[in-house]
């Protein structure tokens, strides 16, 4: 459902609970125009050397190339405030992702499902399950996913400069739209060899120059950008592009990695607007094709990078600001029982004879058991701005969701970020679930086929006026 207000100027600020015991609040009208106010926070999140990287799969962090970030923003009006964060983190899952939400919300005094809180999914970065930890603890595995009091300083840090932000606060009156092709970044993961066989073997780091010289495949090739405005001054700028973001990793480096750079960059170009990174649905998407794994080579992939940034925001063209619309969708992903049930994790969790990795995935597995025993249940969450619309997806949602996205609505421009609630792992579409995605990448907790529940719960959020589940 959806509620605007047709006398003309108004400003509507309205928000939508869709599923059941939807609670909605209707919007209000001209004359009580509140006006929109944005807040612009920043706060480090580096590991200390020695802390866990990908959840202790790959060598803990021995150097520090350049600092993590969170970077956010709030959106402040007579509703409930909404709060957007970007977390320069592996993954953010099970209620390490509740404990975000819950403590950035207490700080925006707002509610958690107004939280929008998003992994740039780099890998040599922490990886958050707090319950996860607890039960490698209890089986005394030797390694780590996460020190809790890093993640809870981290959470506090975070919450506090939100908290701060709130105070230097600024008027918007217009948002900006803007796109750009990136050339030479991004390729899917699905190669076909001569034989006519279809794999996944295209990693960020591809050495092998067969797979590298083999074609793009499916990808979102355009680097959009979702701005702010005070009249003539840009406030904000949101970067959102589906790969993922590494280029060489792996050996305890920690770092923001080619995406972050670029953003950075971005940052030095003009320090009066606040600039943010989300990374898009891109579980099948990498650098790989154009990426051998070279340290140098990250320097051409910040620089292309940079480059989309630079000719999407001039691209950039300005919008009144008169709608701003907040839905909330619940979706439910069964869990994946294939070598995955709860007996399975839990004599995985408790093998000795495994890595301490296998465990820890165990751990995950049971992690998001224990908290949701029905499935994953996830909140798909959208900022509606009329002729924009913003979309937060679960996970490592592959970017045949994104594109669906946008085919569901053809009509605005359309943002789809990924690696929000991560508990599920991979989201593959059907036809990679039938091709054994989930079985050639691993790092997969949710069941197969899911594409109609997708769908279905982007459907309903995105308000498409013909969903194209069946």
């Amino acid at each position: 459902m959806n509620h605007r207000i047709t006398r003309r100027g108004a400003l509507v600020w309205s928000t939508v609970f869709l599923g059941s015991g939807a609670l909605e609040r209707m919007a209000r009208g001209a004359d009580e125009r509140p006006g929109v106010r944005l807040a612009t926070f920043s706060a480090e999140v580096t590991p200390r050397l020695g802390h866990p990287l990908l959840g202790g799969q790959l060598a803990p962090a021995r150097s520090i190339d350049d600092p993590l970030f969170a970077k956010g923003l709030v959106l402040l009006g007579r509703d409930q405030p909404i709060v957007l964060v970007a977390v320069d983190w592996c993954e953010i899952r099970n209620d390490a992702y509740a404990r975000w939400r819950g403590v950035l919300a207490e700080a925006a005094a707002t509610s958690a499902d107004r939280v929008l809180v998003t992994s740039v999914h780099q890998h040599d970065a922490p990886l958050a399950d707090l319950t996860a930890q607890g039960l490698l603890d209890e089986a005394k595995v030797d390694g780590k996913i996460i020190d809790l009091d890093f993640h809870e300083r981290t959470v506090q840090r975070v919450a506090a400069a939100l908290k701060e932000s709130l105070k230097t606060s600024r008027p918007v009156t217009h948002f900006g739209l803007g796109q750009a092709k990136v050339e030479r970044v991004a390729s899917n993961r699905r190669v076909v060899d001569a034989s006519g066989k279809a794999s996944f073997a295209r990693y960020s780091a591809t050495r092998d120059a067969v797979i590298r010289d083999l074609p793009e495949g499916l990808i979102d090739p355009w680097l959009k950008v979702l701005s702010f405005w005070d009249g003539q001054q840009p406030l904000a700028a949101i970067n959102a592009y589906a790969t993922h973001p590494m280029s060489y990793y792996g050996g305890g480096a920690v770092s923001s990695d080619f995406v972050g750079l670029a953003r950075a960059q971005r940052q030095q170009d003009d320090p009066s607007v606040h600039q943010i990174y989300v990374s898009g649905c891109s579980g099948d998407v990498t650098a790989g094709k154009y990426n051998d794994g070279s340290p140098e080579n990250r320097q051409r992939l910040v620089g292309r990078m940079h480059k989309a940034m630079t000719e999407a925001w001039k691209s950039t063209k300005r919008h009144s600001l008169s709608t701003v619309q907040f839905r909330v969708v619940p979706l439910r992903l069964p869990h994946r029982e294939a070598n995955q049930t709860a007996d399975a994790l839990r004599a995985q969790l408790g093998d000795t004879s495994k890595p301490m990795f296998a465990r820890a995935l165990a751990a995950m597995g049971l992690s998001s058991r224990q908290r949701n025993p029905e499935g994953h249940q996830i909140d798909v969450a959208v900022l509606d701005l009329g002729a924009a619309q913003m979309v937060l997806l679960p996970g490592e949602s592959l970017v045949g969701y994104q594109l669906m996205a946008q085919k569901l609505r053809p009509d605005c421009f359309v943002m789809a970020i990924g690696y929000g609630e991560c508990s599920p792992g991979y989201i593959p579409t059907d036809e990679a679930s039938r091709e054994g995605y989930a079985e050639s990448q691993g790092w997969c907790w949710v069941a197969p086929e899911v594409e109609k529940l997708m769908a279905d719960a982007l459907g309903r959020a995105l308000n498409a006026p013909s969903r194209l589940a069946k």
